[in-house]
């Protein structure tokens, strides 16, 4: 149940600026895990894990109400923000707490969903990670993941610095012991956790309208210069503060281009655990 290996350690290669938490407090369950909402009844026990600040898991609770909805994340401070945005919604079927994906501080058979959205990518050991969900979800539940996939992001026009954006970011998440295209990766990662029946989707994320198109070049422009991204990536020797400067440019002049649009593709995974399930 409980293990130690060092390659579960990695570091979240966003952190949790001000930019990063603009991004992830615009997400809802509607457009994030819409691949998970048939699955969902009211009375369950939700395990929310990676709640980030909490958007998702406040619809969540809102679904499954009377059901309780358990959130946790890696990170004190952003637990704490989830919080108030439950407190801030009236809710009073959620819980929070710290913990880790790869050692989940739960009893077997605890929640009939275990739910991750955006969090297989920055583990250290995703099947891992995987394992813990499935130990913690009763027999007959479902387990369910997205992650997005940055070797799948397309976009227009076509800035050449852009191409340099998504390089850099790759070999940045890679070095801190994440897999940025996990997307693709998450129905292996799920049968090599025990899972045999996967359903597996995929869902986008587009940006096209003037004010997506300024949102979205707007968070990636500061995450380049002012995140925990940007000094894991001149720290490690992956760029200098003037290349991450000429970056940022890059995604404010694609915000401003009329005709600019942006693809962000998701995998999705709906995994059912057997009535009878013996972990492996």
């Amino acid at each position: 149940m409980t293990h130690a290996a060092a390659k579960e350690t990695a570091v979240y290669t966003h952190g949790h600026h001000e930019s990063v938490l603009r991004s992830h407090s615009w997400r809802t369950a509607a457009n994030s895990a819409a691949y998970l909402l048939p699955e969902l009844r009211p009375g369950q026990r939700v395990l929310d894990v990676g709640c980030g600040p909490g958007t998702i898991t406040a619809d969540l609770a809102a679904l499954v109400a009377p059901g309780q909805v358990t959130a946790v994340d890696a990170a004190p401070d952003v637990v704490a923000k989830a919080r108030a945005v439950a407190a801030e919604r009236g809710l009073d079927n959620v819980e929070f707490a710290v913990a880790d994906v790869h050692a989940l501080d739960f009893p077997d058979d605890s929640f009939d969903v275990v739910h991750a959205h955006q969090v297989l990518q920055h583990v250290g050991d995703p099947v891992q990670a995987l394992r813990e969900m499935r130990r913690v979800c009763r027999p007959g539940g479902v387990v369910a993941a997205r992650d997005s996939d940055y070797g799948a992001f397309a976009w227009y026009p076509e800035l050449p610095a852009l191409d340099d954006w998504s390089r850099l970011y790759h070999v940045v998440a890679r070095h801190n012991g994440g897999e940025p295209d996990a997307g693709r990766r998450l129905f292996s990662w799920a049968r090599a956790a025990g899972f045999t029946d996967v359903t597996t989707t995929a869902g986008t994320w587009c940006f096209a309208t003037e004010e997506e198109r300024a949102w979205w070049s707007g968070l990636w422009a500061d995450r380049t210069t002012e995140s925990v991204y940007a000094r894991l990536a001149v720290e490690g020797g992956h760029a200098t503060a003037e290349e991450l400067a000429g970056i940022a440019e890059a995604w404010r002049e694609w915000g401003r281009h009329e005709d600019a649009w942006f693809l962000v593709p998701h995998g999705e995974i709906l995994c059912r655990v057997p009535e009878s399930d013996v972990p492996n």
